[in-house]
């Protein structure tokens, strides 16, 4: 038995834990105060929040942490599910995306770690000792993308796995799918997340004014719709204006749609770090702006439409969450090989 923690916040951990969990022959229970999906297969436990209190102290135990806040009702039943879960299951192995606190009470109760590592600056002490101590670490980036992460350490860089980016689509290959261009008038989608978005409703009316040629859509950003299956979207529009989340680029690679890439403020410089990453390589159809463009989006949208989105077979090749699955067995078969020595 497998568990997996998935953190609460935005979709994105949630859909990478459903495509790697999907690859896996283990039974694979998830732990998160997110709601179960009903794409989940196996046990879900419900894990309490710890960030609903009015005023959290000490919230990083003097920067050796990220969130441990003192007195916290919610951390407290939260570590305790935990705890007892592992107990009373007995896991033979927990991946943690993210958190270097659950990470550590799952090795500090014998249990091996996988970590699912993330774009940035990582280079405070509650990253190392999360890095550190767990068996394996996942990157959900192709080995090409050099600089997505810093501040690991030498040992934690050997245990580091680039697998290339992981889509819920990832197996839906081109299903869908229409040539660039093959209706009657150019289509761009602007994509948001869950994860919140500064983006202007008012520029965006202003981009679109200026763009009378283009047809546009918007999801998930503020004066756009939700939908749960965004890839019909996807895979219709000529460009697709993007933030820089893992999920997000992940999915506009795997339909292989040129992006104009705006990224998003994000603890550790997230998403900044991966657009600095494509905007410093010619090896991926996108255009980075580091802001939403007041101007120029007649020329912006053709420069965009005039990318190569084949380029993106080599951020997203489809299997992202086989070679992840394959690292977590990798361990599965070590962790099983060290209990009969």
């Amino acid at each position: 038995m497998i568990g997996y923690y998935i953190h609460h916040q935005g979709r994105g951990h949630l859909n990478r834990a459903l495509a790697i969990a999907a690859e896996l022959d283990q039974t694979v229970v998830g732990l998160s105060s997110h709601p179960r999906s009903v794409d989940w297969s196996g046990e879900w436990v419900d894990l309490p929040r710890d960030d609903e209190s009015i005023e959290p102290r000490d919230v990083d135990a003097h920067t050796r942490l990220h969130w441990v806040p003192l007195h916290d009702a919610g951390l407290r039943a939260r570590m305790a599910r935990i705890s007892r879960w592992i107990s009373e299951s007995k896991p033979r192995l927990i991946v943690v995306d993210v958190s270097v606190e659950v990470a550590l009470l799952a090795r500090l109760l014998g249990v091996p770690v996988v970590t699912v590592a993330l774009p940035g600056i990582r280079a405070d002490e509650a990253h190392g000792l999360g890095y550190d101590i767990s068996a394996a670490i996942i990157a959900a980036w192709p080995r090409q993308a050099d600089g997505m992460i810093s501040g690991l350490s030498a040992s934690a860089r050997r245990r580091l796995h680039c697998v290339g980016a992981i889509s819920r689509f990832g197996s839906r290959g081109d299903e869908g799918r229409p040539a660039l261009g093959s209706g009657s008038s150019r289509r761009v989608l602007l994509l948001g997340g869950a994860g919140g978005s500064s983006l202007d409703p008012a520029a965006v009316a202003t981009a679109r004014a200026s763009t009378p040629d283009w047809h546009w859509t918007v999801l998930g950003s503020r004066g756009g719709r939700w939908v749960d299956d965004p890839w019909p979207d996807i895979c219709s529009a000529d460009v697709v204006i993007t933030h820089a989340g893992q999920n997000a680029l992940a999915d506009v690679a795997a339909a292989r749609r040129p992006a104009v890439v705006i990224p998003e403020s994000r603890p550790h410089d997230e998403q900044v770090t991966t657009a600095s990453v494509l905007a410093g390589s010619s090896r991926w159809p996108a255009i980075v702006r580091w802001s939403f463009p007041e101007t120029g989006w007649p020329t912006l949208l053709e420069e965009a439409a005039a990318l190569d989105g084949d380029l993106w077979r080599t951020w997203n090749d489809g299997n992202g969450a086989w070679a992840a699955a394959a690292v977590i067995q990798a361990e599965l078969t070590h962790a099983a090989t060290s209990d009969a020595s």
